[in-house]
């Protein structure tokens, strides 16, 4: 077999076998496929999709590429959730302590910014002296006694993954729903965990805009999940706008300190309810509404912020932090951006600040470009609010001013202001899929 040839039927609709997805798959791996080819066979798939068995098939070889850790049979439930990504979501930095502060095992292996989205590891990478880096025997340890731990993968885990999905932030492929697909569940089911909540955006800044995109990229992940014997639902969530108020890494640290002692930004909060709410019950630890009021409760106490400070200092991070922000990073150029005219606030095209928060360095653009930490956005108007002209909408922070400035134009372009208020956006949390559907 040759993979221009494979690359080829694929590129043309045929169908792989399993030998011939291993062939080019265990070929790249092996240094024996370059880079280029498995970045066509990937655009390939973003136009033909995957059938079943080739979704089976990658996903099994994901799997197979690594170690399968096993947190099944402890002390309490092992759980994880996933997000497809969306512009200031940093649910898991507020999600991971506060389920663990519940009592479950929040086992999260997370992963880098992904086009025009922020990561989880950029986002704690922030905090000063955090490790994510850190080996299977150590992340097995932090679990027991912190209750989470949340770090990058390993070499060990999946690793045919990591190497795809660098390449498919950087080649257009992103979107692709069995690609994302195979990438989420491999990842999780390697990670050894018993139970998945899912975080299905749609909306402005998610990878499928539409909402019945979503919902087929949702029951696609609850499917292979539960292909591969993993127990899965997902919440359908609206990205139309940024979670939150911030966007940029070390401002959404911020904010996830500010939630986790009972305050933070009412959506941000409700989403992680919601998605904490689904983890427990998928669990069998208690049901929706004894889940919730617990949750609430535990957040607005301020016990989920300690254990938060513990895992930072269990990760080698500075957890001062958690009683002094202001010792994360900050940017040496903060702006502010100011309404032009009268009206309500029609639109927030939350990809186009995404995007604008990579060109300030937020973000990457290409595999090897470095984050800054400092840099981002602060958000400071919702869709349907009243403005009035001169009225600051949003706080720009940057390394220069000639950043801040570029920055400014992206917004112009992003936060749409018209004279009469827009109709009333749909729920944050709008659709459910669990386990049967």
């Amino acid at each position: 077999m040759l993979p221009s040839e494979l690359i080829e039927r694929k590129r043309d609709g045929h169908e792989l076998t399993s030998e011939e997805l291993g062939f080019l798959l265990s070929g790249y791996q092996a240094g024996e496929v370059a880079d280029y080819q498995i970045s066509a066979f990937l655009m390939a798939v973003y136009f033909q999709g995957l059938s079943t068995a080739e979704l089976s098939a990658l996903t099994g070889a994901m799997i197979d590429s690594g170690r399968r850790l096993d947190f099944a049979g402890g002390e309490s439930p092992a759980v994880d959730k996933h997000s497809t990504g969306g512009v200031g979501d940093k649910v898991s930095l507020v999600l991971a302590p506060l389920l663990a502060e519940f009592g479950l095992r929040v086992p999260m292996m997370s992963g880098r910014g992904l086009g025009h989205t922020g990561g989880t590891l950029d986002k704690l990478e922030s905090i000063p002296g955090f490790q994510t880096q850190i080996d299977l025997t150590e992340f097995e340890a932090i679990l027991a006694d912190i209750g989470c731990a949340m770090i990058g993968q390993t070499p060990e885990v999946a690793p045919l993954d990591g190497r795809l999905y660098a390449l498919r932030d950087v080649t257009g492929t992103v979107q692709s729903i069995p690609l994302i697909a195979s990438s989420i569940i491999s990842k999780k089911v390697a990670e050894g965990i018993e139970a998945l909540v899912l975080d299905v955006k749609y909306g402005s800044g998610a990878f499928k805009p539409s909402y019945e995109a979503a919902l087929e990229l949702a029951q696609a992940l609850v499917t292979l999940a539960a292909a591969e014997g993993l127990k899965a639902s997902a919440l359908l969530t609206a990205m139309e706008q940024p979670l939150g108020v911030t966007v940029g890494n070390a401002l959404e640290v911020r904010e996830s300190i500010e939630t986790l002692a009972g305050g933070g930004p009412a959506d941000l909060r409700e989403v992680t309810l919601a998605l904490c709410a689904e983890a427990v019950v998928l669990s069998g630890v208690a049901d929706e509404t004894a889940a919730r009021t617990r949750l609430e409760a535990i957040l607005d106490s301020g016990a989920a912020l300690e254990r938060f400070a513990k895992l930072i200092e269990r990760q080698s991070g500075d957890p001062s932090v958690v009683e002094n922000p202001d010792r994360l990073p900050s940017a040496p150029v903060q702006v502010p951006w100011v309404a032009s005219r009268d009206g309500f606030v029609g639109s927030i095209d939350a990809r186009q600040v995404g995007l604008a928060a990579i060109e300030l360095g937020a973000g990457r653009a290409r595999i090897e470009d470095v984050v800054d930490p400092a840099v981002g956005f602060e958000i400071e108007c919702g869709i349907g609010d009243p403005v009035e002209t001169g009225q600051r909408l949003a706080t720009i922070h940057a390394a220069s001013k000639s950043a801040a400035e570029a920055a400014a134009e992206r917004l112009q372009r992003a936060i749409a202001l018209v004279p009469e208020a827009p109709p009333e956006a749909p729920p944050l949390v709008r659709c459910r899929i669990g386990p049967g559907g």
